[in-house]
């Protein structure tokens, strides 16, 4: 009876680290909710087409190979020079988060940090993912079918 019981207290820890590859409606549903339809002047569309391109979705996703030497993570891929923390990288952290708090499930922390990049000046061009495939293109497609 006590080994079932660790086993299902660690079980839920390891749980809360797995990673959520959200679909686009999902997606839209939760940044919709979080305030983030036409944040900045930017449209769900447009912060839906940004995380497809970015990390298709996923929480966990992890880029370690920008020239620089620095990494992106998380479903915004946000990069460990300028947003978050991690201790393989000298960084600003102008968002106040280590980079691993990134790479969960839970993406109120994601968002929150989102919201910071797009308050400079580059706004959402602080993605190159989203220069290239999202900019001034039509991004109907992202919600066509999400009944928000």
């Amino acid at each position: 009876m006590r080994s079932t019981l660790i086993i299902s207290l660690l079980s839920c820890f390891f749980a809360a680290y797995e990673a959520k590859v959200f679909s686009k409606c999902e997606l839209a549903r939760k940044l919709k909710a979080q305030g983030m339809d036409g944040y900045r002047g930017y449209s769900l569309e447009n912060w839906v087409c940004m995380a497809k391109y970015e990390s298709n979705f996923n929480t966990k996703a992890f880029n370690g190979k920008n020239a620089n030497g620095s990494s992106d993570y998380g479903l915004f891929q946000l990069n460990n020079k300028w947003w978050c923390k991690d201790n393989n990288y000298s960084s600003s952290n102008a968002c106040n988060i280590m980079c691993s708090e990134l790479m969960d499930d839970n993406i109120d922390d994601d968002i929150t940090c989102a919201k910071r990049v797009v308050r400079d000046p580059n706004g959402m061009s602080a993605w190159v993912a989203w220069v290239n495939h999202c900019k001034d293109k039509d991004l109907s497609k992202y919600l066509a079918s999400c009944n928000l």
